[in-house]
């Protein structure tokens, strides 16, 4: 059980660092008019955070969450694959044990929460952005 908790804190700050970085880079492009309005009124910095930067770098944090959660989905099964657990362990159990056919429907459901997964982005995707 620790073991999964560690890969999984593993994954998550990674992912954590991931969008942190890039959600800074959306902040430093964001256009400056109204944030630079907020502080010239003297508004205080969460007012700042909420009506100058947020609705400038909303599209973008989400595109970056949606990414990201779609790279920690095909990364599980990688992971799996090099003794992480997952369904990468029963894959690389297969194909060392040679069940070709444990193999193919492993495969399968692999490539078919992918496909589900990426119908799902691209839903939302077209839904919020």
């Amino acid at each position: 059980m620790a073991d999964h908790v560690a890969r999984l804190l593993l994954v998550a700050s990674r992912s954590v660092g991931f969008v942190g970085k890039r959600f800074g880079e959306a902040c430093e492009e964001a256009n400056r008019g109204s944030i630079e309005a907020l502080r010239a009124a003297g508004s205080p910095w969460p007012s700042i955070l909420r009506y100058g930067y947020w609705p400038r770098v909303k599209p973008a944090f989400r595109a970056i969450v949606l990414l990201r959660w779609d790279i920690n989905l095909r990364e599980s099964a990688v992971l799996g694959l090099v003794g992480a657990g997952g369904i990468g362990v029963a894959l690389n159990t297969a194909m060392n044990l040679f069940q070709w056919d444990r193999v193919a429907v492993v495969l399968l459901a692999i490539f078919g929460v992918v496909v589900v997964a990426e119908v799902i982005v691209t839903q939302v995707r077209q839904r919020i952005l």
